[in-house]
């Protein structure tokens, strides 16, 4: 099949690609099934908390107290109620993301290209692929350019192997992996040279992947920092409670003589320590705050890229695309000293002698463009050309000579219908064709001359060259070629209008934007100037890069922002200078030959639309929409979770000490038991939903992105946050004690006197606790402040602790199971009223730092 042939293919259509999906199903291999509803309950059997629960259940019945049992035996529904529910919305955040992260595929359907997701993949689908590419699928070759393939994954082998279309369809019927020149591409195998249109044989299960069992992971679980963190917090918080309720049991069984009561108070404190919610929490947080990411345009492939966002110091992003809108437009043209400024394309703007340039840049391009800089060249071409004898539809592409790190400049060898021998085109950089066209020294300065004069508009150079060969075989090397010199290209491509107000808000929040290009240093100084990126005087271009030493590039990387003229192989000695000055390296990149430096920085961030699935690959994070934007508004995102996290940390931290304080004081100092396992439950009720969904939807912070990024090397619990969480707890249990005991001698310590300091206690301690909710919402606004942001998931936890507290209080079948008695409103408002001023003091706090601008949680 040749390339015209190609070009006539049609495709599936639209009723056939859906027939065949109902047909063979979805191109995925077998995954792991979504966790079930037994599988969640089998999980809760395993809990801390719900073995507590049990035992405690069952110690009521042993004690013949049949109402309390079943109350909390109840309160186990309640809670695989509350589990399935962080479980379904962990479950649809990471199936949304699955479907984000699934590979895409260039296809042609009812006539036409287009980009689907690789799941989507069908048999029969013609596909094209290029360098660059996962292939989606197993697949015969109609044609080919150059093709090579990685099948490594496949068959162990880590050598390329050529590919090449079979003249006629393959009589055995054979087709496995490994071997040069065989028509067949496979599944996961990846496409390291060439392009190829082939025609799907199979999918999913039925592709030699599918045969061997090998599923491909794209992100693999792994331990975070975060969760080894929250990890020795449980663990060592487990150990305490195991040893307090040893004691609880032991002194109340010795002073009180009565063991079984003992056991269930030993037990009361160990579900009032054990802070359970702190690995739901976090998985759940990374897991919505990964959906949350995609929703801006940015997929996190690896959960480690969320918790480092917030302590990215240097963003390292393409120019081409990313600060601009990768909307090429000719705007110069340069011949034999002549320069003419394009404005518009119409045909009667170019005269006649500028034809052979626009002719040879479109021969030294591919004849249905994607790359911006080609298609405004064909764009120019049909503009001005139509009507000539330039534009060669009919000739055909027999080699591509392709750009290298050596030589910045390709080459396409062409054949003509009626012609005899090859007609050769090149284009690339102005320095690299003058190398090819051997000019002399007068001719390359004047040539560099209008080079500089380009270049200081803020365009983008191209040189292109001509050169004709008469014998049958072409040569390996583009300087086998005796070229001649035609002219200059000049690019323009505007600045995305977002950027400069992204450029100041990184600098806002103590992060360095460094510019990376390969374009002139001039052009990138205009670009950088446009921008308003910081020190855009000072360059460093590729060759000086090169020939510094890993010590001399770390410090010259300190204080420069704008690096031109830089090949992909560059980017790595970048990262690691930036790294080893101490910076915690975002970088961008799409090609190949990025994939070094998108591993070695801290954050890669690869290009979803125009990046190779190498980049994606190799990127913790995917941009779905190529724009500075999406990397800022990442950041900005990665420092919200953050901060979510460590507020629901610290509450959880908090909450927990006047509980477990009001679980352990009463046995220790032989008062009547304020707390039985049935409030603790209650409680957990509202930290449960609490901290796993009201601060997980809070807001980002007003001063998110005008505090320095956090030390990479700080841990969520710092001394800070453990300080403040522990005096938060400790005014807590300080009122609600306080409560208990004024409320007991009031009512001079009788049975009824008993009653009434329990249940103003219990009051006190739910308002102390929504207040910390309320009070940890921002550790920067005060309460009332924070109102003003809308946080769906908190009303409903502020009604719902309010309803069941009514409920308890006035309804007497649960008074009574709850210890309590009926009080009067001016009592439960003065209970109200000393919960809320259990957490005025942190208030002030805020008010203070506010004052003298400092922070409080971004320590």
């Amino acid at each position: 099949m040749t390339e015209e042939d190609v070009k006539k293919l049609q495709g599936l259509s639209t009723e056939e690609v859906r027939g065949r999906l109902l047909e063979d199903g979805y191109n995925e291999l077998a995954s792991a099934r979504r966790r079930g509803i037994f599988h969640i309950l089998f999980g809760i059997l395993k809990e801390p908390m719900f073995i507590l629960l049990i035992a405690c259940g069952t110690l009521y019945l042993v004690l013949g107290d049949i109402q309390e049992a079943f109350m909390l035996l109840g309160f186990v529904f309640v809670i695989i109620g509350i589990t399935i529910y962080q479980e379904n919305k962990t479950e649809k955040a990471l199936d949304a993301l699955k479907d984000l992260s699934s590979p895409r595929a260039l296809v042609i359907r009812n006539g036409g290209r287009s980009r689907i997701p690789g799941r989507e993949v069908v048999r029969g689908d013609i596909i094209i692929v290029q360098e660059g590419d996962r292939v989606p699928a197993d697949s015969s070759l109609l044609w080919s350019l150059g093709l090579q393939a990685d099948e490594s994954l496949l068959t162990g082998e880590s050598v390329p192997v050529r590919k090449s279309p079979a003249a006629a369809d393959d009589p055995s019927g054979t087709a496995r992996p490994g071997g040069d020149d065989l028509p067949y591409i496979f599944s996961g195998s990846l496409i390291v040279q060439g392009q190829g249109v082939a025609r799907v044989m199979s999918t999913g299960a039925f592709t030699e992947m599918g045969k061997i069992g090998k599923a491909l992971q794209t992100i693999r679980e792994e331990s975070t920092p975060l969760q080894k963190e929250t990890g020795r917090l449980v663990r060592t918080v487990f150990a305490v409670a195991a040893v307090l309720c040893a004691v609880i049991i032991l002194v109340y069984g010795l002073t009180r003589k009565n063991w079984i009561e003992g056991i269930l108070s030993g037990l009361t404190l160990a579900m009032a320590m054990l802070p359970e919610e702190f690995p739901v929490v976090l998985t759940i947080f990374l897991a919505l705050g990964a959906w949350r990411m995609s929703r801006k345009n940015v997929l996190a492939r690896r959960v480690a890229a969320i918790e480092t966002l917030g302590a990215a110091t240097v963003l390292c992003v393409d120019k081409t695309g990313t600060l601009t809108e990768n909307r090429m437009s000719i705007r110069a043209l340069y011949i034999e000293n002549s320069l003419l400024e394009i404005e518009s394309v119409n045909p009667e703007g170019l005269t006649e002698n500028f034809h052979e340039l626009v002719e040879y840049g479109i021969l030294a391009s591919k004849k249905d463009p994607f790359d911006p800089m080609e298609k405004a060249l064909k764009d120019l071409g049909l503009n001005t050309l139509s009507e000539t004898e330039h534009l060669h539809e009919d000739w055909a592409l027999v080699e591509e000579y392709p750009l290298s790190k050596k030589l910045l400049a390709l080459s396409h060898a062409w054949k003509s219908r009626d012609g005899e021998g090859y007609v050769i085109a090149a284009k690339g950089a102005p320095e690299a064709v003058c190398d090819l066209c051997h000019l002399p020294p007068e001719e390359q300065e004047a040539v560099y001359d209008a080079v500089q004069k380009m270049a200081e508009k803020g365009l983008r150079v191209l040189g292109v060259a001509r050169a004709e060969f008469g014998k049958d075989d072409l040569p390996g090397s583009q300087h086998d070629f005796h070229f001649t010199f035609i002219g200059l290209l000049g690019l323009a491509d505007p600045v995305r209008s977002t950027v400069p107000a992204s450029i100041a808000e990184c600098r806002g929040a103590g992060i360095r934007v460094v510019m990376i290009t390969g374009d002139y240093p001039v052009t990138a100084r205009n670009i950088a100037e446009q921008i308003g990126l910081d020190h855009a005087e000072k360059v460093i271009t590729g060759p000086e890069i090169e020939a510094m030493n890993p010590e001399e590039l770390k410090q010259r990387v300190r204080d420069t922002n704008v690096f031109a003229r830089v090949v992909p192989e560059q980017k790595l000695l970048l990262v690691n200078a930036l790294k080893a000055s101490g910076e915690v390296v975002a970088m961008t990149g799409d090609g190949v030959n990025d994939a070094p430096a998108l591993k070695s920085a801290h954050i890669g961030v690869a290009m979803g639309e125009r990046g190779t699935d190498v980049a994606r690959e190799s990127a913790s994070l995917v941009l779905l929409k190529d724009d500075f934007l999406s990397i800022v508004e990442a950041v900005k995102t990665g420092r919200r979770i953050f901060d979510n996290l460590k507020k629901a940390m610290a509450y959880i931290l908090s909450v927990h000490v006047p509980i477990a304080g009001v679980s352990l004081l009463p046995v220790i100092l032989g008062w009547p038991i304020i707390l039985y396992p049935v409030h603790i439950v209650f409680l957990e009720l509202i930290i449960d939903p609490a901290c796993s969904v009201v601060f997980e939807s809070e807001d980002e912070e007003r001063n998110i992105m005008t505090r320095p990024p956090r030390n990479p090397d700080s841990r969520l619990f710092s001394g800070r946050m453990l300080l403040v969480s522990l005096l938060q707890g400790l005014v807590s249990l300080a009122t609600v004690i306080a409560v208990y005991r004024i409320t007991l001698r009031l009512f001079g310590g009788t049975g009824s006197a008993v009653l009434e300091a329990r249940t103003a206690a219990f009051v006190t301690l739910i308002f102390s606790n929504l207040c910390l909710i309320l009070t940890n919402r921002s550790w920067v606004s005060s309460i009332f402040q924070s109102f003003r942001n809308r946080n769906k998931a908190l009303p409903w936890v502020l009604a719902g602790s309010m309803v069941f507290l009514v409920l308890v209080l006035f309804v007497p079948f649960l008074r009574n199971l709850f210890h309590f008695t009926l009080l009067h409103p001016l009592d439960i408002l003065l209970a109200a009223g000393a919960g809320l001023a259990s957490v005025l003091w942190f208030e002030g706090v805020k008010a203070v730092s506010a004052k003298r601008k400092l922070g409080i949680l971004d320590r």
